[in-house]
C-alpha cells in the first residue's frame, strides 16, 4: 500500500503555501461571496483540503504542492459574482481565465498548476483537465461548492474542511 501523507502533513504544507502568499492578493478574496455564505478565500482553503483527502483517500501519485497550490489559486479572481456587472455576466463560463492572469501576474506557476486553475470548471467548460491534479481539483471544487450553496459547511462532516480558517491573516 501507497503511503500517504497525513491531514497533519497535508495541513503543514498548506500552512506553508498560505504564508508564502502573504505578499499576494490572496486576502483580499475574503471580501467576495462565493457560495451560500462562504467568501472565496474560505472556499479556496476548504477545496485545498478536500483535495488533499481525495488524493490520499483514492491512493493518488500526485504532485502535493501544485495541487494545493492550484486548489487555492482556482477562483483567484477579485469581484462579487453575484452584482450584476456585464464584466462578469458569464462568470461560470469565463473566471477560469481570469483567474489564471491573475495568478499568472502574482506567482510563477507550473504547467500542472496552471492546467489545474484553466479547466477547474470542467464539464461546465467542455475542455477537461490533462492532469491528475486537475482532476481531483474539479471533483473537490465540487464538492466544496455543494456543501457550501447547501449551507452544509457547519455539520459534523464538513465542519473539519472549514476549520480553522483565516489562519493567514
Amino acid at each position: 500500500m501507497m503511503n500517504t501523507p497525513s491531514m497533519q502533513e497535508n495541513e503543514v504544507v498548506l500552512q506553508q503555501i498560505l504564508s508564502a502568499c502573504e505578499a499576494s492578493r490572496l486576502l483580499e478574496t475574503k471580501q467576495f461571496m462565493q457560495h451560500g455564505d462562504t467568501n472565496v478565500y474560505d472556499h479556496c482553503i476548504a477545496v485545498a483540503r478536500v483535495s488533499c483527502l481525495l488524493a490520499d483517500k483514492m491512493g493518488l501519485s500526485v504532485d502535493r504542492e501544485s495541487l494545493i497550490r492550484g486548489a487555492l489559486l482556482h477562483d483567484y479572481f477579485f469581484y462579487d459574482w453575484h452584482v450584476p456587472d456585464p464584466k462578469h455576466r458569464l462568470h461560470g463560463f469565463t473566471h477560469p481565465k481570469r483567474a489564471l492572469q491573475n495568478a499568472m501576474d502574482d506567482f510563477a506557476l507550473t504547467t500542472v498548476e496552471q492546467n489545474m486553475i484553466i479547466r477547474h470548471m470542467f464539464p461546465l467548460t467542455p475542455i477537461p483537465p490533462r492532469c491528475l491534479e486537475g482532476w481531483v481539483l474539479c471533483i473537490a471544487d465540487k464538492f466544496c461548492s455543494t456543501l457550501e450553496t447547501g449551507r452544509f459547511t457547519q455539520n459534523s462532516f464538513a465542519r473539519g474542511f472549514y476549520a480553522g480558517l483565516g489562519e493567514m491573516q
